[in-house]
């Protein structure tokens, strides 16, 4: 039976956060709230629980698990050959809607899905995340909804759609836009803007003026 948790409650959220941690660590799911949509997590190094993420949306090893970070500290534990122009954009947009393509370091011992290995690796700007995110570690997380379906913009929507295939939902209200996070390959030398989204090609321009769009 899922547990859901109201965050605009102190002690609901204190509980809500300790127990979706440990709902991870058991290698359950959880819907937390993000500053783009609701996203569904599981940890990332736990091949059965990303497996588990992927068929609760119905979606296949094709389009793997992005994963989510609590602080921009954690990419060096992450990712390899990160470039000088990466960084700046970390350092411009994160915490913040922007997904960053990197190549993982090839040490790392987890499968988020057909990756040819690399990640898609964000910060968000939501304090809920942001807090469960530092207590655990980093997260596969995906929107929280059935493939095909509209990302859900409040923990009602998605729990509609995933039910008790997820153990606990971080109710942190709606989410501020349905917008999704604009995705940038990083793993060459120059950055290719792959999906734009929350942050317009210009802006991101602004901090890497090389940019280029992908067709």
């Amino acid at each position: 039976m899922a547990r859901r948790y109201d965050c605009s409650d102190a002690t609901d959220r204190a509980t809500g956060l300790r127990e979706a941690a440990s709902a991870v660590r058991r290698g359950e799911l959880v819907v937390l709230p993000t500053d783009t949509v609701y996203g569904i997590g599981a940890d990332a190094f736990s091949a059965e629980a990303v497996g588990d993420l992927l068929e609760a949306k119905g979606r296949g090893r094709g389009m793997p698990s992005p994963v989510l970070v609590g602080s921009p500290n954690t990419l060096h534990g992450l990712v390899t050959d990160f470039s000088e122009q990466a960084w700046e954009l970390v350092d411009a947009f994160w915490p913040g809607a922007l997904t960053l393509v990197a190549n993982h370091q090839p040490s790392l011992t987890w499968d988020l899905g057909e990756t040819r290995g690399t990640v898609a690796v964000r910060m968000p700007l939501h304090p809920v995340a942001i807090e469960l995110l530092t207590d655990f570690g980093p997260m596969a997380v995906s929107s929280a909804n059935l493939t095909g379906h509209p990302s859900p913009q409040d923990c009602d929507a998605a729990q509609e759609m995933l039910g008790d295939s997820v153990s606990v939902y971080l109710d942190g209200g709606p989410t501020p836009a349905a917008v999704p996070s604009s995705i940038v390959d990083v793993t060459g030398k120059v950055p290719v803007l792959l999906r734009e989204g929350a942050i317009s090609a210009e802006e991101l321009r602004k901090v890497v003026p090389e940019l280029e769009v992908a067709n």
